[in-house]
């Protein structure tokens, strides 16, 4: 076991350097005359830097005049040392803007990725163990509903029925317009408040294919021959379900799972977007259509990283799991 996690950890650095190699080498690719114009709209911002400092440190951070492969290996080594420069757009280092923000997505996440287990495993049993009943076709229809909608559109749904027409929550951003007057326990419940539709935005868009998923794995482990056995012994349905049937099923389950929990820091880009929640997701879509080059750079980079470590973590728990791999 240890030497399989040693070897995928192995390859995934492997595979993260070249990635970030074709990251730096997009960057450099970019038009001198693109880079000057951004430095230059920068510097005409108040309190911001000038021009000749904006293209002194970029010059710095990414190291302009040298060749590709020499900069690219003296930034490696100042991003290993968490050297990522002054973010453009928000004329704050790139680390600060990153950390006062992405633990909002962690938290908006976290809550819908355990409301979405808690609610598509069970129905997908459900499903699996009512197949061809009303039961089965309405949960059917419900998660080819969620797979099918896009984000965009089902959350314009929810902000014209919630906020336009019953009024029931803002229709944009975290906190309210008296927020600075509210207690400490009102502040939290405002700030909650605003994170309802963007949290069921998430949860009904990214519950379906999971119900789907436990829908066609446990019927296939129903239809197992050791199930069979444990009918034919007289065990009761409940315990050849959940004990027997469900134990297997979550093989792949727990390898799904397990690639989700990275993405909880990644946040989520449409939906923090089209509610104006300043997370991280929110924060890189103005960096990158605003051409802030270093927080853009950083956030592709964040985002190999939280991709790569997805798949580690699915292969590692397949494996404990699942002792044929191991084995083999």
């Amino acid at each position: 076991m240890r030497k399989y996690v040693l070897k995928r950890v192995l390859v995934s650095v492997v595979i993260l350097f070249f990635v970030a190699f074709i990251i730096y080498a997009l960057m450099r690719c970019l038009p001198t005359s693109y880079i000057e114009s951004i430095a230059r709209q920068k510097s005409m911002q108040p309190n911001s830097k000038s021009f000749e400092e904006w293209m002194a440190q970029l010059k710095v951070m990414y190291n302009l005049d040298k060749g590709i492969i020499v900069g690219f290996f003296a930034w490696i080594g100042q991003a290993l040392t968490g050297q990522f420069g002054d973010s453009w757009f928000y004329t704050v280092p790139v680390l600060q803007k990153f950390n006062d923000t992405v633990w909002l997505s962690f938290v908006m996440g976290f809550i819908a990725f355990f409301l979405e287990i808690v609610i598509a495993i069970p129905l997908g049993i459900i499903a699996a163990t009512k197949q061809y009943s009303r039961a089965d076709y309405t949960i059917s229809i419900v998660a080819l509903a969620g797979i099918s909608l896009p984000t965009f559109f089902f959350a314009s749904l929810l902000k014209l029925l919630f906020s336009v027409k019953l009024g029931w929550f803002d229709l944009y951003g975290l906190i309210s317009r008296d927020y600075d007057t509210m207690s400490v326990f009102g502040q939290l419940m405002d700030k909650g408040n605003h994170l309802v539709l963007p949290i069921v935005t998430l949860v009904v868009i990214s519950m379906g294919s999971l119900m789907r998923y436990t829908r066609t794995n446990m019927l296939e482990v129903l239809n197992a021959d050791f199930v069979r056995t444990a009918r034919a012994k007289g065990l009761s349905e409940k315990s050849v379900i959940y004990h027997h049937a469900f134990r297997n099923t979550l093989i792949p389950l727990v390898t799904v799972i397990g690639g989700s929990l990275p993405g909880l820091f990644a946040g989520a880009l449409i939906t923090e977007t089209l509610f104006g929640i300043p997370g991280i997701g929110f924060v890189s879509y103005h960096a990158m259509i605003a051409g802030d080059i270093p927080f853009s750079m950083f956030y592709l980079v964040f985002m190999s990283i939280l991709t790569l470590l997805g798949n580690l973590i699915s292969d590692i728990l397949y494996a404990v799991v699942d002792p044929r791999v191991r084995i083999a």
